[in-house]
């Protein structure tokens, strides 16, 4: 699986919300990139924002962290989901979805004929929040560069949301999955223009029935909407590759004695999370 040259080199879009737009490096401070026009070279562009993405401290949970997910599965797919963060075991093994929410992902995969290696699973953060409380604004904001490169650079044709967070941050709009789940749409996220396509998460559909159907019945769908291939694309950029900024968010209050301990330093997996590359 994969897209058309054309659809690899992408111009400075504003996503949906007149997000402002930079110009952000892959690899070292002040270089520049040329247009990305071949697979190989967007997998290893992608190893280096992993590299980069492994120390990252950009917000208050890298210090209860074990491990950064930074995603796993083919750094080529047409199909990518994006989930809300990493729980316990995820944290533990440095992958995404591996817990009963991933079996039952996994199961849905395989009844449309896909397997986990087939598609591309990222969060929208890469660290687990303490006692799985919900991502704060800072750290959805400290990701979202991360997640958008991985957009450009993975260069999907559709990205799955599974659940409210991640369905109402690349949406940059508070409707909720109850409403939107099933109704794919057009957006420009980062650099590259994607069929975007609300779906239940997993998890909340492990213990209701009801929601089980729903989200069985989405997926279905999955296959006849990646026929359609990619959506037109922005017009290619000569300069180099350039990423759309996150929104402003409000940011949480936190109390001035952080009781949060700050974790053992461990030695990192060597990119088992990697998947295909």
């Amino acid at each position: 699986m994969g897209v058309t040259a054309s659809g690899e080199s992408v111009a400075p879009v504003p996503a949906s919300g007149g997000w402002p737009v930079c110009e952000r490096s892959l690899s070292a401070p002040g270089s520049t990139i040329g247009p990305v026009r071949s697979a190989p070279e967007r997998r290893e562009l992608l190893k280096a924002v992993y590299e980069e993405a492994r120390g990252c401290q950009k917000c208050q949970l890298h210090r209860t962290r074990t491990t950064v997910v930074f995603g796993a599965g083919n750094a080529d797919a047409d199909l990518m989901f994006v989930g809300e963060a990493p729980g316990a075991n995820e944290d533990r093994l440095g992958l995404p979805f591996v817990g009963q929410a991933g079996k039952l992902l996994e199961k849905l995969l395989g009844e449309i004929d896909l397997q986990r290696s087939d598609v591309f699973i990222a969060n929208t953060v890469m660290c687990r929040p303490p006692q799985n409380r919900d991502p704060h604004p800072p750290e959805l904001e400290s990701c979202n560069g991360y997640l958008r490169q991985k957009i450009s650079l993975i260069a999907p044709v559709m990205i799955c949301t599974l659940g409210n967070f991640a369905t109402k941050l690349l949406r940059a709009d508070t409707t909720g999955i109850s409403r939107l789940h099933g109704q794919e749409e057009v957006m420009v996220l980062g650099t590259r223009a994607v069929r975007l396509y609300p779906l239940y998460h997993p998890a909340a559909a492990l213990y209701t029935p009801a929601t089980l159907k729903m989200l069985r019945a989405d997926f279905q769908r999955i296959p006849e909407l990646l026929a359609l291939g990619a959506p037109p694309q922005p017009a290619p950029e000569e300069e180099g590759i350039h990423f759309t900024a996150p929104p402003p968010m409000a940011r949480a209050t936190q109390p001035a004695s952080d009781p949060l301990p700050r974790p053992v330093p461990l030695e990192q997996p060597v990119a088992p999370q990697l998947g295909l590359f």
